[in-house]
């Protein structure tokens, strides 16, 4: 179990280095083209990512889950969540040569379909640590855990903070702030898969980058729900 502790502590400190040049550039440069766009549209696209992710989540409840017993130990739940990540990320990685191959249109349709998998994938992990998504709490905590996984590295910080403090944060957070949501997650995704949209190599670049990005949010739900495993044991 200390090697356990060790890992998820070394894992924590990635969070705390300084976001390279690039990223931070890169960063301010989205920013500012956000500042750009109406904020007719800042809501447009905030209550759509908003419904897409409610309708994902219930959608949910119907995927068969593997449960396990609250019993099990910390090795045999990420033993089944890394094989139901290998699942997701097949099903990412086929969707994501399909959608590129179609060039613009398809690319677009791409977006939505990766979210649905990314949400149910993350469902599962939290039916497997024996937590339910049918309460508001758990639900939440997910849409933290995938802000972990997909946003500027200044708000993962601050996203961090939230996870490992999560009994005594979940009460203040009765809402989620669904603007900067769709904001970081529109950020981190659209540089990541904008070659997608380029017909002739936007099925291998889909494919890749989709592979890449549930291989991603394997690795931040299992140290996201390791911090929970260990709290829970205080």
């Amino acid at each position: 179990m200390n090697h356990e502790r060790e890992e998820l502590d070394s894992w924590k400190r990635k969070f705390s280095r300084k976001s390279s040049i690039f990223q931070r550039v890169s960063k301010q440069a989205q920013t500012k083209v956000n500042q750009w766009i109406p904020e007719k549209a800042h809501n447009v696209v905030t209550e759509s990512i908003k419904k897409m992710v409610e309708v994902t989540l219930k959608g949910s409840e119907w995927v068969p889950l593997q449960h396990v017993s609250v019993k099990s130990s910390l090795k045999e739940r990420e033993a089944l969540m890394k094989e139901r990540m290998e699942f997701y990320r097949k099903a990412a990685t086929i969707e994501g040569a399909g959608t590129g191959a179609g060039g613009i249109f398809l690319g677009l349709a791409d977006f939505p379909l990766l979210l649905s998998i990314k949400m149910k994938f993350l469902s599962e992990c939290s039916a497997i640590h024996g937590y339910n998504t049918k309460q508001y709490e758990e639900r939440l905590f997910l849409l933290y855990v995938f802000q972990l996984a997909f946003s500027s590295d200044s708000h993962k910080k601050h996203v961090l903070d939230i996870i490992e403090n999560w009994d005594v944060k979940k009460e203040k957070l009765k809402e989620l702030d669904w603007r900067t949501f769709q904001q970081e997650y529109r950020d981190y995704i659209d540089f990541v898969k904008l070659f997608q949209l380029i017909p002739g190599v936007g099925a291998v670049v889909g494919a890749y980058a989709n592979y890449q990005l549930l291989e991603q949010l394997g690795e931040v739900a299992k140290y996201a729900y390791r911090i929970r495993y260990f709290h829970d044991l205080e």
